[in-house]
């Protein structure tokens, strides 16, 4: 790989190596060599790694009301095949790649080939700048998708949500109060409050009280400083 692409690849990923030789063997397909320990198969294996660890942590640290099953989802989301090719197309590594001659055509370049691209490029990272260097890369690409994983995850669970924290942190759970309703029978609105711990949260109205209810509970979350955004529209 010569200087120029080394240097474009550089730039794309917003990273400087120390040793760009370890870039070269990131994007050498088993396809492109002889000898397999010559590609980027073993670098895969260890940026799985090192991208589950910051993806974790992140996750544990960014979401204290999440149970594990939940951290558990959107981490799998994340770093699945499908989404660590997704990132490296949207990069347009897989063009840089080193691969024999039968797999220029072949679609596993856009799929399972461009996954472990990614992988190997956090493997090289790691190892020329170490884990910071790693994290801040993974942070910056998977960004985006993090705040997308949790709204997905958020998204109409607001009750469950809240009675989990409230387990956790308070060992109660939160009750909801009617505090009014209007409108004829056909067409009623509902107004419902949090009460956890005799602790009062703002009111929300809904056309049924289950939808009442989902509002009170992102009111309630918002306060807690568990959510920040705003309330997405569904009559869940």
């Amino acid at each position: 790989m010569d200087k120029e692409v080394l240097q474009q690849i550089e730039q794309i990923i917003g990273y400087k190596f120390s040793n760009a030789n370890l870039l070269t063997k990131a994007f050498t397909h088993s396809s492109g060599v002889d000898n397999r320990l010559l590609s980027n198969e073993r670098l895969e294996f260890l940026g799985d790694a090192v991208l589950a660890v910051v993806i974790c942590q992140t996750l544990f640290e960014r979401f204290p009301a999440y149970l594990e099953g939940d951290l558990t989802k959107v981490k799998s989301m994340l770093v699945s095949r499908r989404t660590c090719a997704r990132v490296a197309k949207q990069f347009g590594l897989q063009k840089f790649l080193k691969v024999g001659k039968g797999m220029v055509s072949s679609q596993a370049l856009s799929g399972s080939v461009a996954a472990g691209l990614l992988e190997a490029l956090v493997a090289v990272i790691y190892i020329d700048g170490g884990f910071s260097a790693a994290r801040t890369f993974i942070l910056r690409t998977f960004g985006p998708l993090i705040d997308q994983a949790d709204a997905e995850q958020a998204q109409g669970n607001f009750k469950s949500l809240l009675q989990q924290y409230t387990q956790q942190q308070f060992n109660t759970t939160p009750v909801y109060e009617l505090l009014d309703e209007k409108g004829p029978d056909h067409n009623k609105c509902f107004e419902l409050q949090v009460v956890i711990s005799e602790r009062h949260f703002p009111s929300a109205w809904g056309t049924n009280k289950k939808q009442a209810e989902q509002k009170a509970a992102f009111n309630a979350l918002l306060e807690l400083g568990i959510l920040n955004g705003t309330l997405p529209d569904h009559d869940s």
